[in-house]
């Protein structure tokens, strides 16, 4: 069985993500969406190892002093982050995983996982982000263009992934997400078991 396919995902926000992830895993059982960990306190509604793991900022460090988080980072006192073992024990069975993190996190894996794809998410234009945060019509105008102020910020790290997906239409962007995955599957290095038994057989 080949390993499964390392996929880091980031984007700013209001860019689409969950809405591309939701549309993609759809009826897909062979891709693993992780699960975070993280220090905060559970809202009402979100399920411990469904949601995030939540755990307490003493086991979050022990983690962290054995080598048990594959990326961290602390945002307004709370930690978050991704835990190494259940990352690998999906790729090792074969199944591709899929990382929606942070800029700051994602390269944080990059640096530890080089053979990670690294995909970014970007909308169309500045113009039609601004028209999707103000179309959710959660935040003040104030917050939203503290939101666009960011967003420009974390989408100058797009050069520094391996794709870009465009998120002008859901449809297309996730079928480019799945050009993608099934592209890193084909690839040579992906496939070295598969060579290996045929070289075995014909042998």
């Amino acid at each position: 069985m080949n390993r499964g396919v390392l996929v880091v995902l980031s984007g700013p926000s209001g860019c689409g993500k969950d809405t591309i992830l939701h549309h993609y895993l759809e009826g897909r059982e062979e891709v693993f969406l992780s699960v975070s960990a993280t220090t905060r306190s559970p809202r009402p509604g979100e399920i411990d190892g469904v949601s995030y793991f939540f755990l307490t900022e003493e086991q979050f460090r022990e983690k962290i002093d054995h080598d048990g988080m594959l990326e961290y980072a602390c945002y307004c006192g709370n930690y978050y982050g991704t835990p190494r073992d259940t990352v690998y024990e999906k790729l090792n069975a074969g199944i591709d995983v899929i990382l929606e993190i942070e800029v700051q996190g994602a390269l944080q894996v990059k640096k530890r996982c080089p053979e990670a794809v690294m995909i970014f998410v970007m909308p169309p234009s500045i113009k039609e982000l601004r028209s999707r945060l103000v179309g959710r019509g959660t935040e003040d105008m104030e917050t939203v263009e503290k939101r666009l102020l960011k967003a420009q910020e974390e989408m100058k790290a797009a050069s520094q992934y391996d794709y870009i997906i465009v998120n002008d239409l859901v449809e297309q962007a996730a079928a480019d997400l799945h050009a993608v995955l099934r592209s890193q599957r084909l690839k040579t290095e992906n496939q070295k078991e598969f060579l290996n038994e045929v070289f075995h057989y014909d042998a």
